[in-house]
């Protein structure tokens, strides 16, 4: 049978990410952000939430991403994402794009240039963001043509590059309906930014969601809800540039930015510059918000949910993979359970996010 993998973050899981599971074939594993996202902000509502949303609605095993795989910049996110999947015996990688390219052709050439890739990706200015070498990479040296602003295409050349030589087959599927960043109400499938925005109208969000009265009776959270909590850590924090990522220049601008800025987004609108791009400046303040430093990513997948069919999947890997399905004593991985002790902070109604939850099972119809 076949095995395959979605990466995701269901930030939150709507339509668009039903049908992707219905493309997807035979045992759907997938890797998913925990309870803060990549594009580096809290998740609308929590991982236990989503995993369940995922669960009803076509995957068979949700596992979570570390902390320091799921708020990272495309690539590292796609290398962290690929090599959990690749652990638990995934064959197929199936994403959303909105450009369907031969992906599979892309990751050979990646496989066959590596080193030439990487070394022009160094020889690039250094005023550049990272976003804009890698485009320049794809463009002048595997032909990728880019059309404006496409963050799953993206991605899509990110699992490319991390699925490189690992045998896993990559199947795209056209994006449906509103872009990933779409505001809009009035479409076939709405997009995940629109559903956060238009959260309180329940007509709305029914529409577009195949949970959403799972989705409407959780608790939601935002930056906002955090805003003093940040504003807290960057006044008071001696010393910035211990924080994961952050250097001398970024310490300096946050702390010069913090004093006048009306909120988080303001916030990232100072900071941001063409060399810093705002989803990296969001990125930085997740990472000051939680207190990140550098950490070994952990060698245990935690398991988040599975059905009858990804049980016995999970049988199958015993003695090959270390899995967690009950965090107690032994942590799985500090930082990821720091980030969600911070996260709880955010409302007074989300639940224990760690200690004694166990996994999300459903029963196989």
């Amino acid at each position: 049978m076949t095995v395959t993998g979605i990466i995701a973050e269901f930030n939150p899981f709507h339509n668009g990410h039903k049908y992707l599971l219905e493309q997807a074939e035979g045992l759907k594993i997938v890797a998913m952000s925990g309870n803060f996202v990549q594009r580096g902000e809290p998740a609308i509502v929590d991982k236990w939430i989503r995993a369940q949303m995922a669960l009803e609605n076509g995957a068979d095993l949700v596992v979570e991403l570390p902390f320091l795989v799921a708020v990272q910049s495309a690539d590292h996110f796609a290398k962290g994402a690929v090599e959990i999947l690749s652990r638990l015996g995934i064959d197929q990688l199936t994403f959303g794009t909105e450009e369907v390219l031969d992906y599979q052709a892309i990751a050979t050439v990646y496989s066959e240039k590596e080193a030439e890739m990487e070394a022009f990706l160094r020889s690039l200015p250094e005023d550049l963001s990272y976003p804009q070498k890698t485009q320049k990479m794809w463009e002048t040296l595997a032909g990728v043509e880019f059309t404006g602003d496409t963050p799953n295409h993206i991605l899509g050349l990110a699992y490319a590059k991390a699925c490189a030589g690992k045998g896993i087959a990559l199947k795209s599927v056209q994006r449906q309906g509103a872009g990933y960043h779409s505001e809009e109400k009035e479409v076939a499938y709405a997009s995940a930014t629109s559903l956060r925005l238009h959260k309180e109208d329940q007509d709305f969000v029914a529409r577009f969601m195949p949970n959403s009265q799972l989705f409407q009776s959780a608790p939601q959270v935002s930056w906002e809800d955090y805003d003093q909590l940040l504003r807290y850590q960057i006044l008071t924090h001696p010393d910035l540039t211990q924080i994961f990522q952050v250097n001398e220049e970024l310490a300096n601008r946050i702390k010069d930015a913090v004093r006048s800025a009306s909120s988080v987004e303001d916030l990232v609108e100072k900071v941001a510059t063409k060399r810093y791009t705002k989803a990296r400046v969001r990125r930085i303040l997740t990472y000051i918000l939680v207190g990140a430093r550098e950490k070994i990513l952990p060698t245990a997948i935690h398991v988040l949910g599975f059905t009858e069919k990804g049980q016995a999947h999970l049988k199958s890997l015993k003695g090959q993979v270390d899995l967690v399905t009950r965090i107690g004593k032994e942590p799985w991985d500090a930082l990821t359970q720091q980030a969600d002790q911070v996260y709880q902070l955010g409302h007074s109604q989300l639940q224990e996010q760690i200690w004694g939850r166990v996994p999300v099972r459903l029963r196989d119809e």
